[in-house]
């Protein structure tokens, strides 16, 4: 018998059928992967099973160890032993990891909390499944690889049988993110299920027993993963072969003469003094795909952010726009002289999610649209319309609100918001992180669209793959410097022994 089963799930809203006649089961002690594309419907189907969205706000049933339930909210399925945790994660960085792990249900003496039994119960929990985090550390001292894990632990806390992963590795290097797979291995011996969102496919193929596909909000394919292949599954996701995943062709786009991006000696430190970026020199050709790799923490976000105004103090050095010096200046500045960032926090520092695609496509370009102090309406829809349509956005319209789109068309709100200034030199930071297949087959296709009108890309990614797929050359930091630069055609290993600070010789 299964312990999670949804038989024709069918949710509406006004005007758009999110999920229809969807079914699958979860067995227990099983790591069930959900695939499909942004808009497939997964995020839908979780709020559901989670109770974010009740039982009569759908049609069809859920059932729990073969009996109906009805979720009336996130209470009731906690209840029933399903967790859910998400992408961003719901912790009070103010508090301690225990007095996180038992927010809400405090062991109490007479009243009061019971400090000692709670960090007592907490160094139980977290030695049982193997996390070494102290009870009373701070939250705010942890990193995103040892915050998710807190947030496992607090789920298995609450006696979950069931635990919903949404995105868990997106912003975990490669080493924290073998460490949850690891205990996801582990809570599988012990017959705790999970339901395992990720597009990361080599992390399905390396996770899951089964996987189920979504697409256009329904049901399209349930396998054993050791009777597919990542190709049949892509298939399946995006309704059509993806024969050249990183659609970069052969003709280079790179052209000679005066680079459009130089970097020469730069030196960089925080607020606090601290130098995180040591004596980064480069340049970056017009049409060409400078690739920046590295391990987490290797300053790869702190050198886009620098370039382009938003970080840093800067200790020495040069950087040049074409043949022009560009002295550390603010973000409106960077992007009026032509250069533009799109950062990997999108919801953070790319979008206003409570304003419209419109709002936020022209948002950058203001001042190209305007005639003498006034907005010409008429100007920025026509331009917002073209990239609208350009980079093919699913909602029904320019008023649709960004929050309410998925990953993938927010990104590309995004990129459009940065295309619509014109830039020289673009740096992209993680584009296609938390995206799906065939969105970022798009975002690829976009990028080799830039380098053939001449612009500069400089592409950071924690994806080797996409880095050796998308790159003329790649760069890779550790530890703030340069560790080495390679030509298309380097191998993953020799790209992750310069990332760890080695070399294959040394090895």
């Amino acid at each position: 018998m299964s312990l999670l089963t949804a038989r024709n799930i069918t949710k509406r809203f006004p005007g758009v059928i999110a999920l229809e006649d969807v079914s699958f089961d979860l067995q227990a002690g099983e790591i069930h992967a959900l695939c499909g594309e942004n808009g497939a419907g997964k995020s839908t189907l979780i709020k559901l099973i989670s109770g974010i969205h009740p039982h009569g706000s759908y049609d069809g049933t859920l059932e729990m160890d073969g009996t109906e339930s009805r979720f009336r909210g996130i209470a009731d399925a906690g209840k029933a032993g399903i967790a859910v945790i998400y992408q961003e994660l719901a912790l009070v960085d103010a508090m301690s990891v225990a007095e996180n792990i038992f927010l809400g249900r405090e062991p109490r003496r007479f009243g009061l909390v019971d400090e000692a039994r709670m960090h007592q119960e907490a160094a139980g929990l977290l030695q049982q499944f193997k996390v070494e985090i102290a009870p009373e550390t701070p939250v705010s001292q942890l990193g995103v690889g040892q915050k998710q894990l807190v947030e496992i632990i607090k789920a298995l806390g609450k006696q979950s049988k069931i635990l919903i992963l949404d995105e868990p590795t997106a912003a975990l290097a490669e080493h924290e993110t073998q460490v949850l797979l690891n205990i996801l291995r582990d809570l599988r011996k012990r017959g705790i299920s999970c339901l395992y969102i990720s597009h990361r496919l080599e992390e399905v193929f390396a996770i899951a027993d089964r996987i189920t596909v979504l697409r256009d909000g329904k049901t399209v394919h349930t396998t054993a993963t050791t009777q597919t292949s990542k190709s049949e599954l892509i298939r399946h996701m995006v309704g059509r072969e993806i024969t050249e995943l990183f659609p970069k062709g052969e003709q280079s786009n790179v052209r000679t003469g005066e680079p459009a991006l130089s970097v020469d000696n730069l030196t960089v430190a925080d607020a606090k003094g601290r130098v995180l970026l040591s004596h980064i020199s480069f340049h970056v050709a017009p049409g060409e795909v400078l690739g920046i790799g590295g391990l987490m923490g290797a300053g790869r976000t702190e050198l886009l952010m620098h370039l382009f105004g938003a970080w840093g103090v800067r200790i020495c050095g040069e950087v040049k726009l074409g043949n022009k010096k560009l002295p550390p200046a603010p973000p409106a500045k960077t992007l009026r002289r032509g250069l533009a960032l799109v950062s990997e926090e999108r919801r953070r520092h790319g979008l206003v999610l409570d304003q419209s695609i419109g709002f936020n496509l022209s948002l950058s370009s203001l001042a190209h649209l305007s005639g003498f102090t006034l907005i010409s309406q008429t100007r920025e829809h026509d331009r917002n319309d073209h990239y609208f349509r350009r980079l093919g956005v699913k909602a029904p319209g320019l008023d649709s609100l960004v929050g309410k789109l998925s990953g993938g068309n927010q990104q590309k709100v995004v990129l459009g918001k940065v295309l619509m200034t014109d830039p020289q030199v673009v740096l992209l930071d993680e584009p296609t992180r938390g995206i799906d297949v065939g969105a970022k087959t798009e975002i690829y296709e976009l990028i080799n669209e830039l380098t053939a009108l001449g612009k500069a890309v400089v592409l950071v990614s924690s994806e080797l793959p996409e880095l050796m797929g998308m790159s003329d050359r790649i760069l890779i930091l550790h530890d703030g410097r340069i560790a080495g630069e390679f030509q298309r055609g380097a191998t993953q290993e020799q790209l992750l022994a310069a990332a760890m600070g080695q070399s294959l010789v040394d090895r």
